[in-house]
């Protein structure tokens, strides 16, 4: 049972580390603070991971848990891990990172969001969650994410091309 929990985590981690280190790049606007993170979150995660495999979406809460980690970064100190030796899929840096990476208005834009805000933002229009998907991630209603992301929003059109007419971010996620 324990090596077929352990597998399912393996491949989790396979399928899903680089969109989640993305993310992880998206709220923090750096490569080694996002891998850090995202490590952090995965930790959390496979202590837990013979309830998560049970649920609908194990992504929900890993990203739940990222959120947090991130979100902590303020609050206290935070504790540098050692990196992995080898990563899950990593051959010379992160493609996912790489193209955020060369979208450096919208860094711009989302590091003067307040952390709720650019994690509303990111999840909403970069990782194209639905606004119940973000509540439920961020633990909160869907009207909380309306208002933080209206006013993320507005924040960011100052970047021109970033915020489309229809209000939609030009990211790679579904605004993209």
């Amino acid at each position: 049972m324990q090596a077929e929990l352990e597998g399912q985590f393996q491949d989790f981690v396979r399928a899903r580390w680089s969109r989640l280190v993305r993310t992880a790049y998206l709220l923090t606007g750096d490569v080694h603070h996002a891998e850090e993170l995202t490590q952090t979150a995965l930790a959390q995660a496979y202590r837990s991971w013979r309830r998560i495999a049970r649920s609908d979406n194990p992504e929900v809460y890993v990203r739940r848990v990222l959120v947090s980690c991130n979100s902590g970064r303020f609050h206290k100190r935070w504790r540098t891990q050692a990196p992995a030796a080898a990563r899950p899929g990593r051959t010379g840096g992160d493609q996912a990172v790489g193209r955020v990476e060369k979208r450096d208005p919208p860094l711009a834009g989302l590091a003067m969001l307040p952390a709720k805000q650019r994690a509303v933002v990111v999840l909403r229009y970069w990782e194209d969650l639905s606004e119940t998907e973000v509540a439920e991630v961020l633990g909160c209603s869907p009207g909380t994410v309306k208002r933080q992301a209206a006013e993320g929003l507005a924040k960011l059109r100052v970047y021109p091309g970033l915020v489309r007419a229809d209000h939609t971010v030009s990211g790679p996620g579904g605004g993209g």
